[in-house]
């Protein structure tokens, strides 16, 4: 050999220590589970039975516009097999836990108001929260949003959060699992670290756990910063670890670009691009990303009695119309890898859980084969069908069948006999581990 054993030992000493530093700065995604959306509503509203009373309506409006299967085949183009089992799934998932996270909104969903109502707001919304942990009426994720740390809005933003935490902590103990701070429209870091601050003054003198934050992702600066890096990456990167996802706001963000109200859509050119950068920024780092909402509500235009024949045949066809854009633009989503986006409805939700359901449900069969014959060959490259497999898509399948755990869509007992792998192994949720402990390498 020619290499010197001090060169190697030098090499090893300095590659060691940017493993070290990979490993801090991109761990990869954790084992929590992340919800499939995060349901936005006025704080005014707020009650510890809200997600009860949403699920409730979520349920009217399916037996309403596709009470069957084959109506929701109809509706979604979906195959008549694949419907019957989403439809199934959907009911129960509404029946059970019809929301996944829900954010109670003191910034656009709520408006600006006179100090002392929105004051009251913060209060009694935290009372409810409270309520709702002691009687096990929420659901898995809670959080609020509130005002941007703009100079014009920064001094009520942190009474709002001062009060709502405050008297949430003061009535309930603590704060529930899965709480989160939302900021939105943020176009300078110091901003994110003002936020931090104030968590911790909160945490410090109520004596709780740190609450986590999200970062709405809603301006130029987010995506490509003055100095043209990346925002984003800033602005978690000042929050010190305490950022638990980004999510992308659709409308702000178009709007800030002078982009016409007819042509802000989710699956505009501009929101891709958005999109594709802030994946970039945040792959690996273990930050969730969310995409946005779609603003098109699933909700007839003619209400009342004595409708006539045409009037219902127009609410069929508006609500119809409405699940099906709802439906796409979710499925937009998932094929970009964002499993998480927002509904503003509770008819939105049945479109929601079919999508998801059918995004992970169409390609079980394949996957699991893939997944299976790789694993039996040692990571070797394969050919099952038509598709080619080598080492990069063995993390890829095992992903995919990760995700379809996480959301529902099928169960671990199904996992592991479509894959071959066992919970143990698919818990590890890692490819390489797998093999490493089948070869015992």
């Amino acid at each position: 050999m020619t290499l010197r054993d001090d060169s190697l030992a030098r090499w090893e000493q300095r590659l060691g220590a940017v493993s070290a530093r990979l490993g801090t700065d991109f761990p990869g995604e954790g084992p929590e589970r992340q919800p499939v959306h995060t349901v936005y509503g006025g704080a005014h509203l707020f009650a510890a039975s809200t997600a009860k009373r949403l699920g409730e309506l979520s349920l009217v409006a399916l037996d309403r516009w596709a009470p069957s299967a084959s109506e929701l085949a109809s509706v979604l183009g979906l195959p008549d097999d694949l419907a019957s089992r989403v439809h199934a799934l959907v009911v129960a998932k509404l029946e059970r836990e019809p929301v996944e996270d829900f954010r109670i909104d003191f910034e656009d969903g709520y408006g600006h108001r006179p100090d002392d109502e929105e004051d009251g707001h913060a209060r009694s919304a935290a009372l409810e929260l409270a309520t709702g942990m002691k009687t096990g009426g929420l659901p898995p994720f809670t959080g609020i949003r509130i005002k941007s740390l703009s100079a014009e809005l920064h001094r009520r933003a942190l009474r709002t959060l001062d009060l709502f935490v405050t008297a949430a902590v003061d009535d309930g103990g603590r704060l529930p699992p899965g709480f989160t701070v939302t900021l939105p429209k943020i176009q300078d870091r110091e901003q994110v670290v003002v936020l931090c601050e104030a968590l911790e003054e909160l945490e410090a003198g109520l004596g709780i756990e740190p609450i986590p934050i999200e970062l709405m992702v809603e301006t130029p600066q987010t995506i490509l910063d003055r100095d043209g890096t990346a925002g984003i990456r800033k602005f978690v990167d000042a929050a010190r670890g305490r950022v638990r996802g980004a999510h992308f706001g659709t409308y702000d963000y178009t709007a800030s670009l002078t982009i016409t109200a007819a042509y802000q859509t989710m699956t505009h050119p501009a929101c891709d691009f958005a999109r594709h950068a802030l994946q970039v920024s945040l792959a690996g780092t273990g930050v969730w990303i969310s995409d946005g909402a779609t603003n098109v509500m699933p909700v007839p235009p003619h209400r009342g009695d004595g409708l006539t024949a045409a009037q219902m045949e127009e609410n069929t066809k508006t609500v119809h119309e409405a699940m099906s854009l709802h439906y796409d633009h979710i499925r937009h989503s998932l094929t970009h890898a964002y499993y998480q986006g927002w509904d503003l409805h509770p008819a939105q939700f049945p479109t929601r859980y079919a999508a998801v359901y059918a995004f992970f449900l169409e390609g079980l069969d394949q996957a699991g084969a893939r997944l299976s014959n790789f694993v039996d060959s040692a990571a070797k490259a394969t050919l099952v069908g038509e598709v080619f497999d080598d080492a990069a898509t063995g993390q890829g399948l095992l992903n995919y069948f990760l995700r379809a755990i996480n959301c529902g869509a099928i169960d671990e007992d199904e996992a592991t006999s479509r894959t071959g792998l066992t919970l143990d192994e698919i818990q590890t949720r890692s490819f390489l581990a797998i093999l490493e402990g089948r070869t015992g390498s």
